[in-house]
């Protein structure tokens, strides 16, 4: 064979090649504050969310979605980097996540994807400028505006006209457009449905006559009160409380409507979504992420907003579609957390999780490939001193308990027993209150299987953080020698 016929052999075996597979492209839609029961297929008695729905459908709904704290900016930075709050250090909503710091969108991007954030950022509200690991930016200051925002598009400052959720998922179709023929990540990050809740005008009118649907506990009484830490029971009567309620600038009723209201936008949004990737025929081979940045109480236990323990304040909804990658129908039961979005994506990617991350990837479960899943997890929320109606808080959840430890109060601890009390309403330390007594927490328990279940949840805790980077002793433990020091 001369070296014609060789190049001519080698060019035709080349072309017969199959072309090497398309890596997989990535949307993650993140919504403000959506609690896990406001949707239609979560069984919500009136809100429709027909958009969503067929995602879960198609897809997966997991059940016991959790954030590892329910509040904006150190959730988000849970998702970017996989890490607990006590790792990443964004304890507030006003402080910049290190620009040090690995996150999924930088690694995707080292690995060859085009990665664009649409929405709000908001860690670090003194700037909007472009951050790190993304090829296309457009954000705005802080929580932004819902109508006519100022926006910040690569460097380039502008005001838009219109509502801010139409306007972000105009925004990111067209970036599908633009990269529709190679890898992409698109992260749409939205404001709705943050307060002050302001629906878009074609949705303002709606559910005007739909019934509010109100938690047993939101009524005051002497045995839940007996229940509850002094906290709780002050916070009522604070902007972030039913008696308070942002301000008393709006009704529990109208608040709650408008916040529904806001989720039809976002709902909007996710089909919009859809059908551009379904136009591009690559629906079935995306995978679409959507989940809450924390969850929301709407009258539990007497409270409105966030940041307090409890169930609706920290589950979220979380929906992900891929049918090349996973069946559709499944509603997995296992505790999945915002700390496993990165490693997610990441393996979806084909790109290598870094092991620093505290998450894991949870396209096994979708897949029957690994039974052996977490068990529990660390929740942790820092007091803020604009807002000082919620101290620091530092928790276990379980799959059958929930621990909550508030720091530096004259007050008492709470523990649930999720299986037999999914409203919370009897907290099982209530007795064990400090007053003028000595010791810890655990030394005014009387009962002794009580005491032991206690012991075991503040050795987890205390060896969650400690595997962490956290600090063991905000679990509550005696540690050595502490009979003597007192």
């Amino acid at each position: 064979m001369n070296r014609r016929q060789f190049l001519a052999a080698a060019s035709s075996t080349a072309l017969a090649q199959p072309p090497a597979p398309r890596r997989r492209n990535l949307v993650f839609i993140l919504s403000d504050d959506h609690r896990y029961d406001a949707l239609g297929c979560a069984g919500h008695p009136w809100l429709q969310t027909p958009h969503l729905d067929r995602l879960a459908a198609g897809g997966a709904h997991f059940q016991n979605a959790f954030v590892t704290s329910s509040l904006c900016s150190p959730s988000r930075a849970s998702i970017l980097t996989g890490l607990y709050m006590h790792a990443h250090n964004v304890q507030d909503n006003f402080s910049p996540l290190n620009p040090a710091l690995p996150t999924f969108p930088r690694l995707l991007q080292q690995a060859g994807y085009r990665t664009g954030f649409f929405g709000k950022w908001h860690m670090g509200g003194d700037s909007d400028e472009p951050r790190p690991g993304f090829d296309d930016w457009y954000s705005f200051f802080g929580q932004g505006q819902y109508e006519n925002p100022p926006v910040n598009h690569n460097g380039v400052k502008k005001t838009e006209s219109g509502n801010i959720t139409d306007i972000l998922t105009a925004r990111a179709g067209e970036f599908i457009d633009r990269h529709a023929n190679r890898p992409f990540c698109l992260y749409l990050s939205h404001k709705g449905v943050h307060f002050p809740f302001q629906p878009s005008a074609r949705h303002k009118k709606l559910y005007a006559d739909a019934p509010i649907p109100r938690p047993a506990t939101i009524w005051r009484n002497d045995d839940l009160d007996a229940q509850l830490p002094d906290w709780v029971k002050r916070r009522r009567y604070t902007r972030h409380g039913v008696e308070g309620l942002f301000g008393q600038v709006i009704s529990f009723e109208d608040a709650y409507r408008d916040y529904m209201r806001c989720l039809l936008s976002i709902d909007d949004s996710v089909g919009e979504i859809t059908r551009k990737l379904e136009s591009k025929g690559l629906l079935d081979d995306t995978l679409i992420v959507y989940m809450g940045d924390n969850g929301y109480l709407w009258g539990e236990h007497g409270l409105v907003d966030k940041r307090a323990m409890y169930e609706p304040s920290m589950r979220v909804p979380l929906i992900a579609h891929c049918p090349s990658l996973f069946p559709k129908g499944q509603k997995p039961k296992q505790l999945v957390l915002n700390l496993d979005i990165a490693p997610t994506l990441l393996e979806a990617a084909g790109v290598t999780q870094l092991p620093t991350m505290h998450g894991r990837s949870w396209l096994p479960l979708l897949q029957g490939r690994t039974a052996n899943w977490r068990q529990d997890f660390i929740y942790e929320y820092a007091w803020e001193r604009d807002y000082p109606y919620t101290p620091t808080i530092t928790g276990l959840r379980t799959e059958k308990y929930s621990f909550m430890l508030a720091e530096g109060l004259w007050d008492i601890d709470e523990l649930y027993d999720l299986e037999n009390d999914p409203e919370q309403r009897k907290n099982l330390l209530a007795a064990a209150r400090i007053g003028y007594k000595r010791g810890r927490m655990i030394e005014q328990i009387t009962d002794p299987r009580l005491r032991e279940t206690v012991a075991a949840l503040q050795k987890r805790l205390a060896d969650l953080l400690r595997q962490t980077g956290g600090d063991p002793r905000r679990a509550g433990e005696a540690i050595p020698g502490y009979a003597n020091a007192l």
